[in-house]
């Protein structure tokens, strides 16, 4: 499975390419190969998908009952917009403008790598999502990752 770590500061240029930070691209064997996909995120913002990570998505999306209204709904909005991405021989994508428009990004962004996926958001609304830190993140934290969660070597 794919891990990506870190957050990167970037720029579109004027054509809305963005150049992938060589410390995420060391981190993305075979995009240049297979290629990425881009898409909406849940919230304001794109999320970059290695190839086959996307390929599983799909293949549990395909599994789904789509006669029922609201799987096909879901599947609907999920894939809205989905993009192949291709690196050039410079290092960059070029994203969709409409997906731009959707995620309000202009020019900075910010590349925020969580496991296996790549968030992608203009920056000003990153700093914004960060400003609004839940009260008590230990709260939180116990909330989400509770009892459920544990790893199963007792820790």
């Amino acid at each position: 499975m794919v891990q990506l770590l870190g957050e990167f500061d970037c720029k579109l240029d004027a054509k809305g390419r963005m150049m992938v930070p060589s410390n995420l691209k060391k981190q993305l064997p075979g995009a240049e190969q297979d290629g990425l996909v881009v898409n909406r995120g849940f919230e304001k913002h794109l999320v970059i998908y290695p190839r086959k990570v996307w390929e599983e998505i799909v293949a549990e999306l395909s599994k789904l009952n789509q006669y029922e209204k609201k799987t096909r709904e879901f599947i609907r909005f999920f894939t809205r917009g989905a993009t192949e991405l291709t690196l050039d021989a410079s290092g960059r994508v070029l994203l969709p403008k409409s997906l731009l428009e959707f995620a309000g990004i202009k020019s900075d962004v910010v590349l925020a790598c969580q496991f296996d996926k790549i968030e992608v958001w203009a920056r000003e609304a990153y700093e914004d999502l960060l400003d609004n830190e839940p009260e008590n993140f230990a709260n939180l934290a116990e909330e989400v990752m509770g009892n459920s969660n544990r790893r199963k070597d007792g820790e």
